[in-house]
């Protein structure tokens, strides 16, 4: 019974090894160009944005806050900091959207958000998380500006 118990435990040790195999597809160069580690993932700063403690009333104020914020996302996008930007639905809590950053550190995810003018001002504030993904996340980009019929 108990070389039984060590056969079995030696045994579902070495069953993922087994299971881990070459991919046939795989492509050196673009996983090396899109910084993917032998898994094709890699690490990536994921925001969560909620409402912050400004609570500012003056529409017209609080409308430059938010347009500068969308030409902040761009920016950034352009830059290729800015992985993936969109609002969350009404939930029950105060999170408002997300931001998945193209940087390695949490420093440098804060240096980047705090050229963002909602999250200057504290209208919005941000959660920062650090984030194991696709490498291949970036390559979304490029064909949504193809399938996007209007630009925001």
């Amino acid at each position: 019974m108990k070389y039984s118990f060590l056969f079995f435990l030696l045994l579902s040790f070495s069953l993922p090894a087994a299971c881990q195999t070459e991919n046939p597809n795989y492509d050196k160069f673009l996983a090396d160009s899109l910084d993917g580690d032998d898994y094709g993932m890699k690490t990536y700063i994921l925001v969560i944005l909620k409402t912050g403690p400004n609570n500012i009333e003056d529409k017209i104020v609080l409308d430059s806050l938010f347009k500068g914020h969308m030409n902040n996302i761009n920016r950034l996008a352009a830059n290729d900091k800015l992985i993936v930007a969109g609002p969350l639905g009404k939930n029950d809590k105060t999170y408002r959207g997300i931001f998945i950053l193209n940087v390695k550190t949490i420093e440098e995810a804060n240096a980047l958000l705090e050229t963002d003018p909602t999250i200057k001002e504290k209208v919005l504030e941000a959660e920062v998380f650090i984030w194991y993904g696709s490498a291949a996340l970036p390559t979304y980009l490029p064909n949504h500006r193809k399938i996007e019929k209007k630009k925001m």
